[in-house]
């Protein structure tokens, strides 16, 4: 038998949920097998639909992957979001410490890598698409707390310089850096070299990078 779900019965976009199905299913398939797997056609089989009803919500097959791709994000600020909820403010009356703020930074790339391990499918469709900066604080690519991988990076970044944990000189565009260096290591753990490393060398890679990007910036 298999494992699939059923897809869901018609009666669920009779009443405006077609566009949810469409994009659900969707997040199966790139979930299953990236974002060369996200097919409109399969998506309207998955929904129970004709491949002519899931037009009047997407265009074409890009405009599907690029509504994946912003939920992807989304489901990585939430994961971002449970790493940071471990480490709660410690100083008075709930303020940052120096600590609480390293431990923020490295909270966010904890959680992004961990993403990264436990969905590779979901992760490589996350940037599929093409994009810009203009578009990272789009609500589309927020989690449930509203906030989007961008800035939560952003927000870890600030507590630095507010704490001292990082001289203000030195913030102007650090997202960059320490985004481009946590999600280097995630590719190359999914996708290149080090795929073959068992957990215990990721987790000391991972410990020894974000280190690495604590110290640099």
């Amino acid at each position: 038998m298999s494992d699939e779900e059923p897809p869901p019965s018609r009666s669920t976009y009779r009443h405006g949920g077609l566009r949810e199905a469409l994009l659900e299913a969707g997040i199966g398939m790139a979930r299953e097998g990236g974002p060369d797997a996200v097919v409109l056609r399969e998506a309207t089989r998955r929904a129970g639909v004709s491949p002519n009803a899931a037009y009047r919500h997407f265009a074409d097959r890009e405009a599907l992957l690029k509504a994946v791709s912003d939920s992807c994000l989304g489901f990585a600020a939430d994961r971002i979001e449970r790493e940071l909820a471990e480490h709660p403010p410690t100083g008075p009356d709930g303020t940052l410490t120096e600590a609480d703020a390293r431990a923020m930074l490295r909270a966010v790339g904890l959680g992004y890598l961990a993403f990264a391990r436990e969905e590779p499918g979901l992760f490589r469709t996350a940037y599929s698409v093409p994009d810009d900066l203009s578009h990272a604080f789009d609500a589309a690519k927020a989690g449930r707390a509203g906030r989007t991988p961008f800035q939560l990076v952003g927000l870890a970044l600030d507590a630095m310089v507010e704490t001292g944990a990082m001289p203000a000189a030195r913030r102007q565009n650090a997202e960059f850096l320490a985004w481009a260096t946590v999600h280097g290591l995630g590719m190359l753990i999914i996708d290149g070299p080090l795929r073959g490393l068992d957990d215990r060398m990721v987790d000391f890679a991972t410990s020894r990078l974000l280190d690495m990007v604590d110290r640099g910036l």
